[in-house]
């Protein structure tokens, strides 16, 4: 049996944002085991699992996927803002979804792993997920 839920996450600025604590506070009881899938509905952040402890990480990261994935004049694609398409093409590196194993009814994440919102857009609003919990 499958449970679904979707979540809204408040807006976040350009960059990486641990997200484990309020994903968790939104999702129902979850079953002794199985896993759950996180799908985020947006082409222009993603989803992630890093490092939860040391804020320096995140900071680094963004520093990383800016340097190699700047905002360039030859994007043809600039409709919502010269930070789109650099946005779509960072979100395609990391991934639209990540699948998290539960075990005794909590995230089976390792002790320094975190769930990531990583945000491309410099005013990308609100982001919405798709939590499906599978027993």
């Amino acid at each position: 049996m499958a449970k679904q839920v979707e979540i809204t996450l408040r807006e976040f600025t350009e960059g990486f944002h641990l997200i484990t604590t309020e994903i968790v506070s939104k999702l129902p009881p979850l079953p002794s085991t199985g896993v759950l899938h996180l799908f985020i509905k947006h082409t222009s952040a993603a989803l992630s699992i890093n490092e939860n402890a040391d804020p320096t990480v995140r900071i680094d990261l963004r520093a990383f996927f800016n340097k190699k994935f700047p905002m360039e004049p030859y994007f043809q694609h600039d409709l919502e803002g010269d930070d789109d398409m650099p946005a779509h093409v960072k979100s395609i590196v990391i991934g639209s979804s990540i699948s998290i194993p539960i075990t005794n009814g909590k995230l089976n994440l390792g002790t320094w792993q975190g769930i990531y919102l990583c945000e491309f857009r410099n005013n990308g609003g609100n982001r919405k997920v798709v939590a499906t919990i599978l027993e």
